[in-house]
């Protein structure tokens, strides 16, 4: 059976107190709106539609990062869930499969909920999933006579024996896409809010007799984003189960509380990952690494047995390979480090290619930039580059050459060559009192004072 999801995400999310859409607010350096998307992903949906509504252009932009083939529609009056999942009926067109309402406020719902809920399908015209509720509070409460879900009471409507029920809607829902949208059309709008409610499908699908059933879920799954707090309580609850899923893969934290993961993080087995280290987004660290204390990696690859820091920073574009070492307060963008390269204090490498077993002095710069364009520098393998060398792009570094401390390096190195680039040493005997005593005396003028 095909499948389609339906992701909601047309809020603007008041309580944020912000100008951005409360979906594309971040938890672990991705959209919330992305990880409801990468939880459907494991239904290998035909089509995905995101119904936007309040600032439609930036969550336009967002999804079309996240998914390029996913379809946004537009809601542009906020009447309701129902109304908003209505906004699909035409570009899921004929679509005959079942469809999959999910919110992209609620961020946590595991793929193998999604995959519960549409095994239920098999059994069941309408499925709602719902969680055991440690405090039900106003949820709406899932009302069940054995398997079946009789009907879905919110809780100002509910008496003394419902409001005790801790069976509690979600609202995600799964159905065939025909039977739903037949659902929708019945809906009204009678109610205090003059919204229509996509609960009210559970209520009008067992009047006409379709089956409906719920499937329970962990309650943290269901945790939805409607203010700062809850967005910061959302990175905390990701942070401690993307922490634990590393452990159990056999990857060494030393210190997991203070490790920051973000969404698409990649770390292999026997990697070891001190404490106090930022893992932005984009970030591959295989088997075998070391990352060491107080680095920040984004949008880089560590290959095998590579160590890292401590204090060191891999920006976008960095590939590190095998056995490679980069040390304290090292800075690399854009830039390929080949096996067994050594860069180990104090330096920049930027836009470059540094080769095999090459090593790097300390406060190495590679001055790539020129005010308004990027210029690559070329290290060749087995080149040893002085301490306090700055390479002046566009410059090639020949194979197993070397360039002397202090060196300014304009021209090309050839293989082999030593190039040395600085201002000869010239002392002046007695120069360095008589310097300090007029700068003495001037002080002292300026102050009014004795020198």
């Amino acid at each position: 059976m095909s499948t389609a999801l339906i992701i909601l995400a047309a809020g603007k999310g008041t309580r944020m107190n912000s100008d951005l859409p409360k979906v594309l607010h971040p938890i672990a350096q991705a959209p919330m709106l992305a990880h409801a998307m990468h939880a459907g992903r494991a239904l290998d949906p035909d089509q995905t539609i995101v119904v936007a509504g309040h600032a439609a252009e930036a969550v336009t932009a967002a999804v079309a990062e996240i998914d390029e083939t996913a379809q946004v529609v537009l809601q542009t009056e906020q009447l309701g869930t129902a109304h908003a999942v209505d906004q699909a009926r035409a570009a899921l067109g004929d679509f005959d499969g079942d469809v999959v309402v999910l919110y992209g406020d609620t961020p946590f719902v595991q793929p193998d909920t999604l995959e519960r809920m549409i095994k239920a399908r098999a059994s069941a015209d309408l499925v709602i999933l719902g969680f055991q509720a440690a405090d039900p509070g106003r949820y709406g409460r899932l009302v069940m006579a054995g398997d079946t879900l009789e009907r879905i009471v919110e809780y100002k409507d509910a008496n003394e024996v419902e409001r005790a029920i801790s069976f509690c809607n979600s609202g995600l829902i799964a159905c065939n896409a025909k039977l739903l949208f037949e659902l929708i059309a019945k809906v009204g709008n009678e109610n205090a809010s003059g919204e229509y409610y996509l609960t009210d499908v559970v209520e009008l699908a067992r009047s006409q007799g379709c089956s409906v059933t719920a499937v329970a879920c962990d309650e943290a799954e269901t945790l939805g984003v409607n203010s700062r707090a809850d967005l910061a309580r959302a990175d905390a609850v990701f942070q401690s189960r993307a922490r634990a899923e590393l452990l159990d893969l056999g990857v060494t934290l030393m210190a997991p509380e203070t490790v920051y993961l973000s969404l698409d993080t990649f770390i292999g087995r026997d990697a070891v990952i001190e404490p106090n280290v930022v893992f932005g987004p984009g970030v591959t660290v295989e088997s075998g690494a070391l990352i060491r204390a107080f680095s920040h990696l984004e949008g880089c690859h560590v290959s095998r047995g590579a160590k890292i820091g401590p204090y060191a920073r891999l920006r976008p574009g960095a590939e590190l390979a095998e056995n490679t070492h980069v040390g304290n307060f090292v800075e690399i963008k854009n830039a390929e480090i080949s096996e067994g390269a050594k860069i180990n204090h104090l330096s920049y490498i930027g836009d470059a290619s540094v080769g095999k077993r090459t090593n790097i002095g300390a406060g190495t710069i590679t001055c790539n930039y020129d005010g308004v364009m990027k210029h690559h520098t070329e290290i060749g393998a087995d080149a040893f580059i002085g301490s306090n060398t700055l390479l002046v792009a566009p410059v090639k570094v020949g194979d197993e050459a070397m360039t002397a401390t202090g060196a300014v390096i304009t021209k090309d190195v050839e293989d082999g060559a030593l190039a040395i680039a600085r201002t000869p040493q010239v002392n002046k005997p007695g120069r360095a009192q008589k310097l300090m005593d007029l700068l003495r005396a001037k002080k002292a003028r300026r102050d009014g004072g004795d020198a």
